[in-house]
């Protein structure tokens, strides 16, 4: 698997990484020798980036990680974790120093690390944004050892274009996928511009972008796709990057012609997003070790042709674009 600069931080990652919010809760039943099983085989394809977050199953995610980090010895991966969800309501003062610094030593605790290799600042009000207080927080953690570095997790490009401004921000994680290009506008080049890693998240929309999802697909009550549907419990364009369900559907009608051959449309959308090089890694969740090495395998297949690209560029502009290009 090809490695991408990550940022100016002077490390390198796999551009495939591995997302463990499904490892944790939220997306049905957690079989934790599956999640464990699809670590291991990911991490033994070569793959060296996994992100999770400290209310992933409430800390499951973090612990599991731990454990078959520990089962496995050697070098560590690149594991970057989130903090800031834990509060019961987003607000800026919740950001004080003490939330931090508590939030981030129960992330030490889980992952049983000395320091954390990245934490990002998961999915804040926008008005953080505007309060460089906090940042100048998250510096004095760099400073003390706790953290290596820190990034932000933003739901809209926005958040994004401010957060760079910071010079301690070291990345910007964002929802980027076949069903929401807007990123790719403005915020991709400016963020290479000042050498900001890019993590790119929900790139399979839920996995309406797997292909495997028809009208009568149930998911169970606690998925997200079942009980988020309109942003019930957090930001809706989380759950299916925040397409409508049935207009998501008949758009991947329109896509399955542009799959190749002994290709799955997941990892067609995984090579999709990999042709921007403002990408640092592309984080797909797997609950399986197939899942797991499929998405890997995303990485080997050849650059996209120009007239696949601009098939996916007119799909998402007659179909898609109206519900998500300016909310988000």
């Amino acid at each position: 698997m090809r490695s991408r600069p990550f940022g100016r931080s002077g490390r390198s990652v796999g551009e495939v990484g591995f997302g463990a919010w499904a490892i944790g809760a939220a997306w049905g039943q957690v079989d934790d020798g599956q999640s464990t099983a699809a670590l291991h085989a990911a991490l033994d394809a070569g793959l060296d980036f996994i992100d999770t977050a400290d209310v992933y199953g409430d800390g499951h995610s973090e612990r599991l990680i731990a454990r078959v980090l520990k089962e496995r010895g050697g070098e560590r991966p690149f594991v970057a974790t989130k903090a800031g969800r834990r509060l019961p309501a987003q607000t800026v003062d919740g950001y004080s120093a003490e939330n931090l610094e508590s939030w981030i030593d129960r992330s030490l605790r889980n992952l049983e690390a000395d320091a954390l290799e990245l934490v990002q600042l998961h999915c804040p009000p926008t008005d953080a944004y505007y309060h460089p207080e906090i940042f100048e927080r998250m510096d004095r953690l760099v400073e003390r050892g706790k953290i290596v570095r820190y990034g932000v997790s933003v739901e809209r490009v926005e958040e994004g274009l401010k957060a760079i401004e910071f010079p301690g921000v070291a990345s910007v994680q964002i929802i980027y996928n076949m069903f929401r290009l807007r990123p790719a506008e403005l915020f991709f080049r400016q963020a290479q511009r000042r050498g900001v890693a890019v993590i790119v998240r929900v790139p399979l929309a839920s996995g309406l972008l797997s292909g495997k999802f028809t009208a009568d697909t149930r998911f169970e009550a606690d998925d997200h796709r079942q009980f988020n549907r309109h942003g019930e419990a957090f930001d809706v364009g989380e759950t299916f990057a925040g397409v409508p369900y049935v207009v998501g559907l008949a758009a991947v009608e329109k896509l399955r012609p542009l799959v190749p051959e002994g290709v799955t449309l997941a990892q067609l959308a995984l090579r999709w997003i990999l042709m921007d090089e403002a990408v640092s890694v592309v984080i797909p969740g797997a609950r399986n070790p197939a899942q797991a090495l499929a998405n890997i395998g995303a990485a080997g297949l050849p650059a996209l042709s120009p007239q696949t690209m601009d098939a996916v560029a007119r799909i998402y502009e007659q179909d898609i674009k109206p519900y998500v290009h300016q909310r988000w």
